[in-house]
């Protein structure tokens, strides 16, 4: 449960402004500076009697809070009529002078977007229906949008912002191959981060859209974020799996970046791990891309401790990445892939819906593919080859679990969802309805009840060796999914692998675990996965 607290930046001191229950696990907070610094605009849930109690963890409104009084003596903003699931984002225009406000239909990907103008008013600019994915202030007097409406891989609109209407927008920025994933204009200048699968590119284009000029950047790696300076430069922060990550400046009006001094540091090094990407044939005349990690001259024989990770869900894509802990895999022969399989952004709009409501089985398919392929390959086999993945992606473990027992030796699980029939009726489980579906209609209910990993634990099954991971303060996923899963899975397996749970009182969803917390955790899933897979340092 979240307070906002306000801070003096030339002192550090705290403001006595204070406002509690501006966020929570259901939605994240937000807030956003008036043209003149006197007050913030910020996400608001009902207060004790103003809704039911059972909703007031949800209906986020906007409110605005003058400095120097009371939280009582706030006014409300916008946002009586959004939806129960509703979840605010806002941002601030360079001078103050716009505020604009994304509004989330629940976890599904649909954005509806309003502006607050010099003038007190707000005005709705797009509906949710209007596949607006993301939306931009520019420096020119101009909101600029990432539409997927007729373009799964996206386009950049811009609209004047004297007359902003959603029919007034014009596009500058056409569908393509890559897969438009933001933008950041500055005042001469649009920058675009695309996804290529996977890996990233910028491409930098006039306000017009024209002129477009490709940023190099490092082979298979991610740009996370840009953000353009005053002086009409960009800096981006890039991470590949064998760089940490890096901001680098592009200065206006040139095209080789520049390294800057804000960069992450790694303990080891990794001039030893290369990266190769092999694609895996899934159902459907799928091609499914899989980043392969591993030590230079590590030769596919089968012998090989390989860990699979993967997610697929909510259009969120499965970029490189960098974690120093990844040495002791290495350091002990093993190999690290991560597979881009659908329901994930990688290849767009289209990739998503290919892995949501109904067509969530496509997902599972992927990753069965994927573990067939580096099977095939000779990457690993059945005996060596782990499974990862967390949230959505535990889900997608225990449909491995399920469907495919004999696939793997060993499955880690973090803060999985396994209930897909019950899911919807935990706080936050409304707001997965837009990705998975609900049993409330027949058709998703037949596609949730035949693939929920609970409800397809089969009675004397060789399971594989588990460790299924929780936390008390899961806000996110309710902790009792990994209880039953595990209990159900141990009353149900008839090999002697071992299906362990692993429960902690100071740990949530991930986001905000104490440094002490997270190396205890990652203490216990390398050792759980070395013991599995019988791995040795390398001498």
């Amino acid at each position: 449960d979240g307070t906002l607290h306000i801070y003096e930046t030339a002192t550090g001191k705290a403001m006595p402004d204070s406002i509690a229950h501006v966020q929570y696990p259901t939605a994240g907070g937000s807030a956003a500076w008036n043209v003149d610094g006197t007050g913030i605009y910020y996400t608001r849930f009902p207060r004790k009697g103003e809704r039911p109690d059972a909703d007031l963890n949800f209906y986020q409104q906007i409110y605005f809070h003058k400095l120097g009084t009371a939280d009582t003596e706030d006014t409300y903003s916008l946002g009586k009529d959004f939806p129960r699931i509703a979840e605010i984002k806002l941002e601030a225009s360079r001078d103050g002078k716009f505020i604009l406000a994304t509004v989330a239909n629940g976890d599904g990907g649909d954005f509806a977007h309003y502006l607050l103008g010099p003038d007190g008013s707000w005005k709705q600019i797009t509906q949710f229906n209007d596949q607006i994915k993301l939306a931009r202030l520019g420096r020119d007097n101009a909101l600029y949008l990432l539409s997927r409406a007729d373009a799964p891989r996206g386009k950049i609109l811009r609209l004047p912002l004297d007359n902003p209407e959603l029919a007034n927008a014009t596009v500058i920025v056409p569908p393509s191959d890559p897969v438009i994933q933001f933008m950041e204009p500055t005042a001469s200048a649009l920058y675009v981060g695309d996804l290529l699968g996977g890996p990233s590119q910028i491409r930098r284009f006039g306000l017009d859209g024209k002129n477009e000029t490709l940023i190099p950047i490092p082979k298979i790696s991610a740009v996370s974020e840009m953000e353009s300076l005053d002086d009409n430069s960009l800096l981006f922060r890039d991470v590949s799996y064998t760089e940490p990550a890096a901001w680098f400046k592009v200065a206006s009006g040139k095209i080789e970046p520049v390294k800057t001094a804000l960069v992450n540091t790694s303990p080891v090094s990794f001039a030893d791990i290369e990266v190769t990407r092999e694609f895996a044939s899934s159902k459907g005349d799928t091609e499914v891309p899989l980043n392969i990690v591993r030590r230079k001259g590590t030769k596919p024989d089968g012998n090989n401790p390989t860990l699979l990770y993967g997610y697929g869900g909510y259009g969120i894509s499965m970029t490189p990445n960098f974690d120093f802990t990844r040495r002791l895999w290495f350091d002990r022969g093993g190999v690290y892939v991560v597979a881009n399989i659908r329901g994930g952004g990688e290849f767009g709009e289209d990739w998503h819906k290919a892995g949501n409501l109904t067509k969530k089985q496509n997902v599972f398919d992927d990753f069965a593919a994927a573990t067939e392929y580096l099977i095939k390959q000779k990457w690993t086999r059945p005996e060596k080859l782990a499974l990862q993945g967390g949230s959505n992606g535990g889900l997608l473990m225990g449909a491995m679990i399920t469907q495919h027992p004999d696939l793997m030796r060993a499955v880690v699980s973090a803060v999985g969802i396994y209930d897909m029939l019950r899911v919807e009726l935990a706080p936050n489980g409304a707001f997965n309805v837009t990705e998975f579906g609900t049993v409330k209609n027949p058709e998703q209910f037949k596609a949730l009840y035949a693939y929920s990993p609970y409800h397809n634990v089969v009675d004397d099954t060789k399971y594989p060796s588990i460790l299924m991971m929780t936390g008390a303060n899961d806000g996110r996923v309710a902790p009792y999914h990994s209880r039953k899963m595990v209990a159900r899975l141990d009353e149900a397996n008839k090999s002697s692998n071992p299906i362990l749970l692993r429960t902690s009182s100071s740990a949530g969803h991930g986001i905000g675990t104490a440094l002490s917390e997270r190396i205890k955790q990652l203490s216990d899933q390398y050792s759980f996965l070395f013991a599995q897979l019988d791995m040795h340092a390398k001498k």
